[in-house]
């Protein structure tokens, strides 16, 4: 956007004061509604050449794409291609309002033609990553990055998002590498710091996590997400009562937020405290009734309560929003095998193994079902493949020894 700015600066030379006025109009960024009015006076006289033209229509373009009105912005991006093909900027802008539309081959081919044109194009390459990185094509998104890091290193931009590519493939360590970098050229950039806590969490290390979120909130007191990310890094630790205070500083900035009541629900749950619990998930179906995770965890929560009707019903509803909900299945066999349904809970069991084979406490309970129904090989088999999965599982080896088996 600044490359367009200068440019249309130097064609202001020698103009007619009136007609001057038009162009700082045009060129200035930050009055959209003022930047159109001058850019279309240019556009409507008409009497300019076909690259200052080019020039105007790009001006309203941004000012239309800064509005939110991408399609009118690329129109005006279209004529300015039109009429300058080789025009490098106007390439790049109508690939940014192709991102915007979620429009993200068109982003990438504008972006490729940007590149073609002019190679040192560091935002060119930084857009094409962030487009890739919407694909979900990591690998490329951090090439596009490098790339724009290789032009300019002090665009710390660049290293948060080639941090976020990298952390969206797993790879913690370098994130939290690029991340820091990105800290290091803005010290100030409270998103940084809160994308470096968040890959610290992922990694278990929840210290490191909180002390980055705690720096992103001094930053940015108005941070919901950090407040949300700060509780669930207190609830891995075990530390309830925090994690239940930020998610209820995240609730009064955001009242809509359906995940920060159903995350502290869990928290109130794990205190051991269910009906607060069931409030709070009641909230978050409320907000988000597609939330296949507060069904899910309302389905515990009256599992606790010895509710298995509630119960069930609620992990029915989260297995028909998330049929792929391994726990859900897990936890409706649960209810069913407390309900003496043996089947059915052997059933759920199955579907859950099918979806997740190593998880142990589920090869544990199928075969704790099976005994109860005297198939007692199965019974045997399956407290075997836990012990194979977990070879410390108490109950696994209880299950055998009361089936007359070494464990």
């Amino acid at each position: 956007m600044l490359l367009i700015v200068v440019f249309c600066i130097g064609l202001m030379i020698a103009l007619p004061a009136a007609w001057a006025d038009a162009w700082e109009d045009c060129v200035q960024v930050q009055d959209s509604d003022q930047q159109i009015r001058g850019c279309t006076e240019i556009i409507t006289e008409g009497r300019e050449t076909k690259d200052k033209l080019a020039v105007a229509y790009i001006g309203r373009g941004i000012a239309y794409e800064n509005k939110g009105d991408y399609d009118r912005a690329i129109g005006d991006l279209d004529k300015a291609i039109e009429l300058d093909p080789n025009f490098a900027p106007a390439y790049i802008e109508r690939g940014i309002a192709d991102e915007n539309k979620g429009d993200y081959d068109g982003a990438i081919a504008d972006l490729d033609k940007t590149i073609e044109l002019d190679p040192n194009f560091a935002l060119a390459y930084y857009n094409r990553g962030l487009a890739y990185e919407n694909k979900g094509d990591h690998d490329r998104a951090i090439a596009n990055y490098g790339k724009a890091i290789e032009l300019d290193a002090k665009d710390a931009k660049a290293y948060d998002n080639r941090g976020n590519a990298y952390k969206n493939k797993g790879d913690y360590d370098r994130a939290i590498a690029d991340y820091g970098k990105a800290i290091e050229l803005d010290a100030k950039d409270a998103k940084a710091y809160y994308n470096r806590g968040i890959a610290y969490e992922n990694k278990g290390d929840h210290d490191r996590a909180i002390a980055d979120l705690d720096k992103a909130l001094e930053l940015d007191p108005l941070f919901v997400l950090a407040y949300h990310s700060r509780g669930l890094a207190y609830e891995n630790k075990g530390d309830h009562d925090r994690a239940i205070v930020d998610y209820g500083k995240a609730i009064e900035l955001d009242p809509k937020d359906a995940a920060a009541y159903s995350n502290r629900g869990v928290a109130y749950d794990d205190k051991g405290d269910d009906d607060r619990a069931i409030a709070d998930y009641d909230k978050a179906i409320e907000l988000d009734p597609k939330s296949a995770d507060a069904y899910s965890n309302r389905g515990t929560a009256y599992a606790h309560k010895g509710d298995h009707d509630r119960a069930i019903a609620d992990f029915s509803k989260a297995l028909g929003l998330n049929p792929k909900n391994a726990s859900a299945y897990y936890n409706r066999g649960l209810a069913y095998d407390d309900k003496g349904d043996h089947d059915r809970a052997i059933a759920d069991y199955s579907k859950a193994i099918d979806l997740d084979p190593k998880d142990a406490d589920v090869y544990n309970n199928r075969g704790v079902a099976y005994a109860e129904k005297g198939d007692h090989d199965r019974a045997i088999g399956d407290f075997r493949k836990a012990l194979e999965l977990d070879p410390n599982l108490a109950t696994a080896k209880e299950g055998l020894k009361r089936l007359g088996m070494s464990p």
